[in-house]
């Protein structure tokens, strides 16, 4: 005679806080990507600041709705926007033995043109139509102008690149002493090439 074989039953109560504490584990190591972009101070709302600034420390750029960069009133294509920015920030138009002198400055040191680098400010100014990307490409450019002037600055002062330098100091290996060391060396390049890129307004057309 044959017996009924009976399949055990499993406990699935404890499954359920199995797959909670799961859950609540997977919450808490998952990592979530935050979204990218351009890092700018936007103004304050109705806030009005007045600042004296003299025309040659102040290089402005803007983007017309056809996307036509144009600097200083003069159309040029994206390639020339890094060279340009770099000749205005690099100048150091200050005369040696006056107070704002820049030393490691290899500009032409023209009267037209930027006093120093703490002086010098980029004015970007946009169309509500240009095209995004190119803004995009712009801005690129603009802050590769500084990276070069950085990278340059790093290499004679610490043998090491600008960007070398922020990508070791990013490192997740990195040690406390060695982030230490190396946002003293990352510090003193900003300081020496400080990004001041100001957006004033938007043209409406």
């Amino acid at each position: 005679m044959r017996t009924k074989k009976t399949v055990p039953e499993v406990n699935a109560g404890s499954m359920a806080d199995i797959a909670f504490l799961l859950l609540i584990f997977f919450l808490v190591t998952a990592s979530i990507e935050n979204d990218t972009g351009l890092k700018r101070m936007l103004p304050q709302e109705n806030a009005k600041t007045t600042i004296n600034i003299k025309k040659r420390n102040l290089f402005e750029i803007s983007i017309n709705p056809q996307n036509d960069l144009m600097v200083e009133d003069q159309i040029i294509k994206l390639k020339e926007l890094r060279d340009m920015t770099i000749t205005f920030l690099d100048n150091g138009g200050m005369a040696q033995g006056q107070m704002g002198f820049c030393g490691y400055c290899q500009g032409e040191r023209s009267a037209h043109l930027s006093e120093n680098p703490e002086q010098a400010i980029v004015s970007l100014t946009t169309s509500r139509n240009s095209d995004y990307a190119f803004y995009v490409s712009v801005q690129n450019e603009i802050i590769g102008a500084y990276n070069v002037l950085r990278n340059r600055e790093g290499q004679r002062l610490f043998n090491m690149d600008y960007e070398s330098l922020v990508s070791n100091y990013n490192k997740v290996d990195a040690t406390t002493s060695e982030k230490s060391v190396l946002k003293r060396k990352i510090v003193t390049l900003r300081a020496m090439y400080p990004q001041k890129i100001v957006e004033p307004e938007t043209i409406y057309h």
